[in-house]
């Protein structure tokens, strides 16, 4: 085939694929303009997920007859001089917006300057213009985007459904909001309940507005994040370690007042919390970047996502300093401080005691349950020399339930409990040092497997069912998938538009934590993006049930609920996976 010059329609169909990829991308480029525009307030209405009606008003500087028309045409804009590709200072610069919307859907643009006398209105169809008319209205900007993708069943069949596209629209609204909390937001229509954000300013203006749109949770379980690092301005509110989610969906980053994506910050957030977080948990932060225009390319992807920095290392470094920083005079300690605790508190009988002092802060060793006397056995020579900081007498007397066949026992028998959570016991050849939580975790899963192999797991009721507020776009999540959720032994429904009632929960959890089960679950829903494919993620959502149904970290164990542990790790079926929540600490045969 030879070479040809595609029609105009055609040009502007392909460039509308790289700009908008589904309704939320229609509503990101029209807010950025109305942002560009200077507005106060913006008020975006949906209907069908976006792909019926889209509307965007705002009340800001508006454009005259010139203006108007060609903001529809492709490459044409207001926001970029002749040589400032490399000074991006606003949202929007590419001037394709507008043009592409005009070629997939309806769109119909109302728009009055301060000091016109009327409004102006034009149409699009099909890429075709149809006006300016003349339009009674208030000073701003009005765009109607209806029937999107309408005349092309190609990208409307891969869409997702109302609720998906929706939730979609909702996740770009709160980050819009959240990179401006100047700016008065509400979001409602027919597909959603309203929500309204109104504008906060002042010194507390982003803590303000991060607690509308994140909760206020977020606001009172986080620390201030305010450092300069290599030309890096780096604010925000970073989660306390205590404060995690179950995936990294919480995790909000702006460049420039700009959403964005980006490695560089992923990893240095990963980086930073390395020493603090449990493994698979994830910190909630909402990390802001000022960063010098030149220093940073915003024009590395079409929908402007994601952004390359010149200098990664120093942004990489910035961020880190501060949220180390930050959570450090927060009064919490690395995960190392506790590490020499234990290796303290196993040294020679002649070492300073004062060196296994309890330390201070949240991550401080328990402190002596019982005195040192209480040690006073062939069971505990050396603790009841020193009295370590930090090592609990098991309840009852250990030589009492002590199994006449130790070395029969590849975990052995339990000799103390430290820190309130890991279970020291001792076998033929040494000493283990067992996490009594992650022990148990992996028994329970076991058992949910178990019972769910042979039909429904069995529930029990609230007596008064436990109403837990959550965003919309989770409950909505929740809500599709809460057939599915009941053969795992969990009874939930809506409550309103904010908020999910949980009726029965699994039998198995016992007294479980059970708002930090359905918030990880809402996460999890959220990471899957569909309810459709539930049974092939059964055992990650065993896995969360289990993580919620398990001897918690911090709760002081008896002498014979320890060793039961042991025996039912050793009882697993799959023993190799159990035992790696058993650490040796000898050169002794290993248990992992």
């Amino acid at each position: 085939m030879p070479i040809r010059q595609l029609p105009d329609d055609l040009i502007n169909r392909i460039a509308a694929g790289e700009v908008v990829e589904r309704p939320a991308s229609v509503v990101k480029e029209l807010v950025e303009n109305a942002i560009d525009a200077t507005a106060t307030r913006i008020v975006i209405t949906t209907a069908g997920g976006g792909k019926s009606l889209i509307r965007i008003e705002d009340d800001g500087h508006g454009m005259d007859a010139r203006d108007l028309v060609l903001s529809v045409e492709r490459h044409a804009t207001s926001k970029l001089g002749d040589a400032e590709l490399d000074d991006i200072r606003t949202l929007g610069f590419r001037g394709e917006a507008l043009a592409s919307i005009g070629s997939v859907a309806e769109l119909t643009i109302s728009t009055r300057t301060k000091n016109a006398e009327t409004g102006l209105r034009l149409n699009v169809l099909g890429g075709k213009k149809h006006g300016p008319l003349p339009q009674a209205m208030n000073r701003g900007t009005i765009i109607e985007v209806k029937n999107l993708f309408a005349h092309i069943p190609a990208r409307l069949k891969f869409l997702k459904t109302d609720r998906g596209e929706t939730a979609a629209i909702t996740d770009v609204v709160k980050r819009l909001a959240m990179a401006n909390p100047e700016v008065h937001f509400v979001l409602s229509g027919s597909d959603r309940s309203t929500t309204n954000w109104p504008a906060v300013t002042g010194d507390g203006a982003l803590a303000g507005r991060l607690a509308q749109v994140i909760g206020d949770d977020f606001a009172q379980n986080a620390v201030r994040l305010a450092t300069t690092r290599h030309g890096v301005v780096v604010a925000g509110l970073a989660g306390l370690p205590t404060y995690t989610r179950a995936n990294s969906l919480s995790q909000f980053y702006f460049v420039n007042g700009r959403s964005v994506r980006d490695k560089v910050l992923m990893g240095a957030v990963r980086a930073a919390y390395a020493d603090f977080t449990f493994r698979d948990r994830f910190p909630v932060i909402a990390l802001y970047l000022a960063v010098d225009p030149g220093e940073v390319d915003v024009n590395v992807h079409p929908a402007k996502a994601e952004l390359r920095f010149r200098d990664a290392g120093g942004v990489r470094s910035a961020v880190i300093r501060a949220i180390g920083e930050a959570l450090t005079h927060a009064g919490f300690k690395a995960s190392s401080s506790v590490a020499e605790d234990v290796i303290g508190a196993f040294s020679a009988p002649g070492h300073d005691a004062a060196a296994s002092a309890p330390r201070s802060g949240p991550l401080s060793p328990t402190p002596f349950a019982a005195t040192p006397s209480a040690y006073a056995s062939r069971d505990y020579p050396i603790a009841a020399e020193r009295g370590f900081a930090g090592f609990t007498e098991p309840s009852g007397r250990v030589e009492d339930s002590e199994p006449a066949g130790l070395v029969d026992y590849p975990l052995g028998t339990a000799r103390a409990q430290m820190f309130d959570n890991f279970i020291i016991a001792q076998n033929g050849d040494g000493l283990l040092l067992v996490d009594q939580h992650a022990a148990h975790e992996r028994l329970v899963y076991e058992r949910f497997k178990t019972q769910l192999a042979s039909g429904p797991v069995p529930s029990q009721a609230q007596l008064i069912p436990v109403v837990i507020e959550l965003p919309e776009e989770d409950c909505v999540r929740l809500e599709d998938a809460a057939a599915d959720f009941e053969r795992f032994g969990l009874y939930i429904e809506r409550f309103g538009a904010r908020a999910i009632a949980v009726r029965e929960t699994p039998a198995l959890l016992g007294q479980t934590d059970i708002e930090g089960l359905i918030r990880d679950l809402a996460d999890g829903l959220a990471e899957w993006e569909t309810t459709t494919a539930l049974s092939d993620r059964m055992e990650a959502i065993i896995g969360r049930m289990a993580c919620h149904g398990s001897v918690r970290s911090g709760r002081r164990l008896r002498v014979d609920e320890m060793n039961a542990l042991l025996r039912d790790m050793e009882a697993t079926p799959i023993r190799a996976n159990v035992f790696t929540a058993a650490r040796p600490m000898s050169n002794s045969r290993s248990a992992t």
